[in-house]
């Protein structure tokens, strides 16, 4: 209380101590603890409420102290916690004093990872003012209302309402519960009133049906109702809670991939971290619109929020986009067969799930990212049982790559795999023998390619075609990710039965441990810069696969000076001819495949080099233009080798 923490640094929320050193490539950011003051003032009103310290997200291990007694301690980086601290408060001014600290400990999952683990307060701290009578925030920080879609069709809508009320009363008090579900105009669609009788903990179901519902139907039509449940006691409102309802039912077919509302929906997307360079994992919803801007100018219709749980305001994001998710528990690489840990992740796990519940957008519950060792198999069937207990109306998978026959890979109900085949392993043209293999060994087993990618520098470049580089080594050119990208989605595209593809990764992101490319500390395998500056090339070949509106886009534009000679230029477009003009003169025109257009033998001499990119697409024309120097001057690049 009279700690004197008047030379600490000044700083606002979020925040973490790693925006920096975890992403240098020193390998030795700091891992340890870090503590928040904040002098809070309440007023007698106040105490006559129920107070809550709601944390929406630190990491990993938080402790919490009010006037220097504690309200308690939450193991876990990702999900949300919440103390209540009514009987530690008092009139005037009080001290909170939060140690957050990020040291790896047995018992907290994620054990390892390829990413930089940032610590702090680096999501949200609320306080929350309740009346003694309320909507509980303290089931596992969820929202207190669970919305199950019990049945969907496109005839009506069956739904249950799950209220979860506490009470601080010394006596039973009866309150009147009341869901209403209200569509886009305002206009009340359904409801249902429950009579209930709260002592302590209770709860509250209702039952509601929606005739004819408005389906959301992902991004061409990611229709929201609004469901706002309100705790009464003698016509006063005590309580409101409201949340998303996005109606909608899915499938998966091991044949034929996934299914949203009955139609075949083909599930193309991308993999992404909660980091943003120079500010690690402190960011706000200004980062996530930006990455999703750039998502949705991609084409992607899902998401893999990898490799934990994401802010609760990311998901809503994908709820008003339309984009599916894989929502991830961290369980990343390692498991250690001990209680604590197993109760940790089981702990995790009901976060994850709870406070998230009521996202339509969410899709799939993954339960780890690649383990292997087949003493974790028990821990993954406890956790697969507890997802189907805590939400049986969703599939859970897994992110794996172990051999195509571990047993590991059966336990969920449909599968990913972590595949890099041209990258790490073998070579590009093993793509679709080895999806043809896959499939053909496990035919009643629904899989998605879960990872797969290249690492691309914006600043090395090869004539194309280029090498493989080596993936451990500095030398990325960005032409090598291109055709890494052109060879494996070839692959996949062609084969309807993968429920989903998720290109590793969105963006360039923070793993301090790594030494390649042209940056330290950096995977670079995103299809956009750690800064969300520059589109790479692979970029506009997704963009080409996954979007309608007719463009043209020259790759290489980077390679600048280029050295002469023979050549070959290449474009990504979704029209359907191309014609090349180079200073002025047409190289033809071209219909391409799957959206790849190339120009072969072409020589370049020293000087200006312009070339012009004509797309037309059913009359409509599209341009793109790059001037280039030649010059006999300008470095070759060193040829890569394995």
């Amino acid at each position: 209380m009279s700690f004197d923490d008047s030379k600490w640094q000044r700083l606002s929320l979020p925040h973490t101590w790693n925006a920096l050193d975890g992403q240098d490539g020193g390998n030795n950011y700091y891992r340890g603890p870090g503590w928040y003051r904040r002098k809070l003032t309440l007023s007698g009103d106040d105490l006559r409420k129920s107070l809550f310290l709601r944390f929406d997200g630190a990491s990993l291990v938080t402790n919490v102290y009010v006037n220097g007694l504690s309200a308690g301690e939450h193991r876990g980086g990702f999900g949300a916690f919440c103390f209540d601290i009514s009987n530690l408060a008092h009139p005037g001014a009080n001290v909170i004093a939060v140690r957050v600290d990020n040291t790896r400990v047995d018992d907290v999952p994620p054990l390892s990872g390829d990413f930089t683990v940032c610590g702090g307060l680096y999501r949200d701290v609320h306080l929350l003012k309740l009346n003694p009578l309320s909507i509980s925030p303290m089931d596992d920080a969820s929202p207190g209302v669970y919305l199950r879609q019990t049945h969907v069709t496109r005839e009506k809508a069956d739904i249950e309402v799950l209220t979860k009320l506490r009470s601080a009363y010394a006596t039973a008090r009866d309150v009147t519960v009341e869901c209403k579900i209200f569509d886009t105009h305002g206009h009340v669609v359904a409801g249902a009133i429950n009579n209930v009788t709260v002592n302590g903990d209770t709860d509250s179901l209702s039952r509601i049906t929606i005739p004819e519902p408005h389906l959301w139907e992902g991004i061409p039509d990611p229709y929201l109702y609004r469901a706002v449940v309100e705790v009464s006691h003698d016509k006063t409102v005590l309580d409101r809670v409201t949340q998303p309802l996005g109606l909608r039912f899915y499938s998966v077919d091991p044949d034929n991939g996934f299914f949203l509302n009955d139609r075949h929906y083909v599930l193309h997307g991308v993999n992404e971290h909660q980091d943003y360079w120079n500010m690690g994992w402190a960011i706000t919803p200004k980062q996530i619109a930006i990455n999703y801007k750039l998502i949705g100018e991609l084409g992607a219709t899902v998401v893999r929020l990898a490799h934990y749980q994401h802010p609760d305001f990311e998901y809503s994001e994908c709820d008003r986009r339309g984009i599916v998710v894989w929502a991830e528990l961290a369980m990343v690489n390692r498991i250690r067969a001990t209680p604590a840990f197993l109760a940790n992740a089981k702990q995790q796990l009901r976060e994850l799930i709870k406070q998230n519940y009521n996202h339509p957008s969410i899709c799939f519950w993954s339960l780890y990212n690649e383990i292997g060792a087949r003493e974790d198999l028990d821990t993954v069937r406890q956790l697969n049982d507890l997802a189907h207990q805590l939400d049986g109306t969703r599939l859970t998978t897994a992110a794996c790559s172990n051999k195509d026959d571990h047993p590991g890979n059966f336990i969920p109900d449909i599968t990913g795999m972590n595949r890099y085949w041209g990258w790490y392993h073998d070579s590009l043209t093993y793509w679709p023998q080895w999806l043809d293999e896959l499939h053909g060994s496990f035919p009643n087993r629904a899989y998605a390619i879960s990872e797969y990618g290249a690492g691309a520098s914006v600043k090395q470049h090869e004539v194309y075609p280029t090498t493989h580089p080596a993936p451990a080594g500095w030398w990325h050119p960005e032409e090598w990710q291109g055709i890494f990208h052109e060879a494996a989605y070839g692959a996949m595209k062609q084969r309807r039965w993968l429920w989903g593809t998720f290109v590793w990764a969105m963006f360039d992101f923070a793993a301090d441990q790594r030494h390649e490319g042209d940056y330290p500390g950096r995977n670079d395998k995103g299809l956009v810069t750690a800064d969300r500056k520059i589109r790479k090339d692979a970029f506009y070949y997704y963009k080409a696969n996954w979007t309608a509106a007719p463009f043209v886009y020259i790759t290489s534009r980077r390679f600048n000076p280029r050295p002469p000679g023979p050549t070959s230029f290449k474009t990504y477009s979704n029209c359907d001819t191309v014609e090349l003009f180079m200073n002025g003169k047409s190289l033809g025109r071209k219909s391409g495949t799957n959206c790849v257009f190339v120009w072969d033998n072409v020589t370049i001499n020293p000087g200006k080099c312009q070339v012009r990119a004509v797309g037309d697409h059913d009359g409509h024309r599209c341009n793109d233009e790059v001037n280039w120097k030649v010059s006999k001057l300008a470095p070759v690049p060193q040829p890569s080798t394995r």
